[in-house]
């Protein structure tokens, strides 16, 4: 599916090579603000860069959408290492800050939940947020994904330390209200 409609203002479209300039324009923009969550904004440091990202995308077979909010690009979201075999993937977000606290995200990942489930025949969804960002973490609590644990020292930041990673995961067999 190439674009995933959410609702009158929101809808998800897959990453295609034009949509480069717009994803290194938000980053380059946001560094700071990007960065200390992300550690890929450190190597983000031309078009050349995000243009790369996309052609991985599409090497690896990956599902990665923009976010597009009232007709703009506000942030990615997608599948990552998806195992096609046990019927498992990961969701990944970003999001640029003047758009935080609109329900972006919760509502795009809810889409991609119900599309996993639903079209790509997926059991079981991960979403692992660094320990402390407390933004992105309330996003699978809201949605009913369960805390299974932390991974110590799970993603190196930019700033050279690592961070520990809260690890959840929503199974489609979990009963939850908005499925």
């Amino acid at each position: 599916m190439q674009t995933i409609p959410i609702n009158t203002a929101l809808f998800l479209k897959r990453v295609e090579l034009s949509d480069a300039n717009a994803i290194f324009e938000t980053i380059n923009s946001q560094r700071t603000y990007l960065r200390k969550w992300l550690p890929f904004v450190d190597y983000t440091r031309e078009i050349e860069d995000s243009i790369r990202f996309i052609k991985a995308v599409y090497k690896d077979e990956e599902k990665v959408y923009v976010l597009n909010y009232q007709n703009n690009f506000v942030g990615l979201i997608g599948f990552r290492e998806t195992d096609n075999f046990n019927k498992k993937t990961e969701i990944g977000y970003w999001l640029s800050e003047p758009f935080q606290k609109k329900g972006i995200v919760t509502n795009a990942v809810k889409a991609l939940v119900k599309h996993a489930f639903t079209e790509l025949e997926i059991n079981r969804i991960e979403i692992n947020c660094a320990a402390g960002n407390e933004a992105s973490s309330r996003i699978p609590q809201k949605l009913g994904f369960l805390l299974e644990g932390i991974e110590r020292d799970g993603e190196l930041l930019s700033d050279g330390l690592f961070v520990n990673l809260e690890r959840y995961s929503l199974l489609k067999s979990d009963r939850v209200n908005w499925l």
